[in-house]
């Protein structure tokens, strides 16, 4: 996987919040976008994601030299981020059942494999509702890291985790860093982006 990012901006009314952004972004390697609240490290996520369009520039795709259209961009990555939703009247066993019409998961784990490396507290047949916030989050992460895909991002990862898991955030990343293309958002908490090698210091490109 390979994204290219050609004089990108992107602005809310008359605002910019980024602009003239050119970066090639690689498999194998890890980015951090890094910077203060409300600097842009969501919005320029997002963009990446295609979930957002930029104001300016224009972002290329691709895929073993092989261009992946914009609109087609969302099979080839997973997502973990504070505004992602889960379904909250699935049980685990049903989340993680529907997940995977959509992503295939790494060495095709159970969903018995999930649920333990989850942590004692994750039965399969309890509602998300039912969740702790630190509960939900992990679920988000294991969903994300474990997703057979070519493209992982996950914004602000240890937003509501205590340091049981952390440790288990980094050490989940850590165990699945094959070689794509991995990209975090961060408030310069190091817990965060420790395998990142690459930092994207978004307040760099303020107009």
């Amino acid at each position: 996987m390979q994204i290219q990012l050609e004089n990108i901006g992107k602005r809310f009314n008359d605002d910019w919040i980024f602009s003239n952004i050119n970066l090639s972004l690689e498999s194998g390697q890890s980015y951090a976008i890094v910077g203060s609240n409300g600097s842009g490290k969501s919005t320029l996520m997002q963009v990446i994601a295609g979930k957002i369009q930029q104001s300016q520039g224009t972002l290329h795709y691709f895929k073993d030299g092989k261009v992946i259209p914009p609109d087609k961009i969302f099979r080839f990555l997973s997502l973990a981020a504070p505004y992602q939703e889960l379904i909250e009247e699935f049980t685990l066993s049903q989340h993680l059942d529907f997940h995977r019409r959509f992503k295939s998961i790494r060495d095709n784990k159970s969903n018995k494999q999930i649920q333990s490396l989850l942590g004692a507290k994750f039965t399969l047949n309890k509602p998300v509702r039912n969740y702790s916030s630190g509960m939900k989050q992990r679920l988000k992460l294991a969903l994300a890291i474990l997703s057979e895909t070519s493209l992982l991002l996950l914004d602000e990862p240890v937003t509501n985790l205590d340091d049981e898991g952390i440790a288990w955030y980094q050490q989940l990343l850590q165990e699945n860093d094959w070689q794509r293309l991995t990209v975090i958002c961060s408030n310069r908490h190091d817990e965060e982006y420790r395998i990142c090698k690459h930092f994207i210091e978004v307040e760099d490109y303020k107009r």
